[in-house]
């Protein structure tokens, strides 16, 4: 499978123009054979707005008609694009999603669940659904979130989900660059998979975004990497096989890994015990 990443700038409040850019760069990436095209967060909308009713002015439902732009497009080019949303929905609530799209419409919805103190998030809800494994053509696919992956436990369960590609669109700005360095290639490491991190260019009511895009294979080796913070698109080539064996011989019979047979979760409880979190914090106090 072919992979791309978009990264791109985006109009604040936008949201038909920023629908169409996107389109336009989807055609572009398919035209190189691109078979799964990622973009950023926020990508219809911006990120930077300063008030919750300010975002939902930009938000759209997903059975809103522009989708059928999108739509069109990945069924014209046989795609798959994830692409970030500010999804209104009809009861008036308001999150920062992620859509995966394909030929024969949308195939899921993920709304963010680790929220930072910055920009629209700190206005959303927060996420509500399960991380799961999706069909995107040959490839299983998991969607997340800018600072969903500074957290490795999301990224595990993607892994366990048997997912191929973690879908990442983020809003990476200038201070977060060392993320955008480093998370990547961890994650993509620690779960023996593809890693696609879609971040957005350009300024933003003072917010510079540093771009530093890149897709990773599994044990971490960088494919691809945004050369700077201009707006380009990144492919690499995805052996879904390779992400499929876990098991890992690099010196035969002498070093063999295995970093899903060999966890040992009987001794990771106090990781989702609320109460043994509370603990630590006041040790640290």
């Amino acid at each position: 499978m072919r992979l791309a990443a978009l990264q791109m700038d985006v109009c604040l409040g936008e949201v038909e123009k920023n629908f169409q850019r996107v389109i336009d760069r989807i055609r572009e990436a398919s035209s190189h054979g691109a078979e799964l095209i990622v973009a950023p967060e926020c990508v219809l909308s911006g990120y930077c707005f300063e008030s919750r009713s300010e975002a939902l002015a930009s938000a759209v439902d997903v059975t809103d008609p522009m989708w059928h732009w999108l739509l069109d497009t990945v069924a014209e080019t046989g795609t798959h694009a994830v692409l970030g949303f500010l999804e209104r929905t009809p009861e008036g609530r308001l999150f920062n999603a992620s859509a995966l799209v394909g030929p024969d419409g949308l195939v899921s919805v993920y709304r963010k669940i680790h929220l930072p103190q910055l920009g629209v998030d700190r206005f959303v809800d927060r996420g509500d659904r399960p991380y799961v494994a999706s069909a995107a053509g040959e490839a299983k696919v998991g969607l997340a979130i800018c600072y969903d992956s500074s957290f490795p436990e999301p990224m595990r369960v993607l892994g366990l989900a048997g997912v191929d590609v973690i879908a990442l669109s983020t809003n990476w700005p200038v201070a977060a660059k060392r993320t955008a360095e480093i998370v990547p290639p961890a994650r993509s490491m620690e779960n023996h998979l593809y890693f696609v991190a879609a971040n957005r260019v350009g300024h933003e009511r003072g917010f510079h975004f540093c771009g530093c895009s890149s897709i990773c294979g599994p044990d971490g080796v960088e494919l691809a990497r945004a050369a700077d913070d201009q707006e380009q698109i990144l492919h690499a080539e995805a052996d879904l096989a390779v992400a499929r064996s876990k098991r890992i011989e690099r010196t035969a019979g002498a070093h063999v890994i295995d970093r899903f047979a060999d966890r040992r979760p009987e001794f990771y409880g106090s990781v989702i015990d609320p109460v043994s979190g509370q603990v630590v914090d006041r040790l640290i106090d």
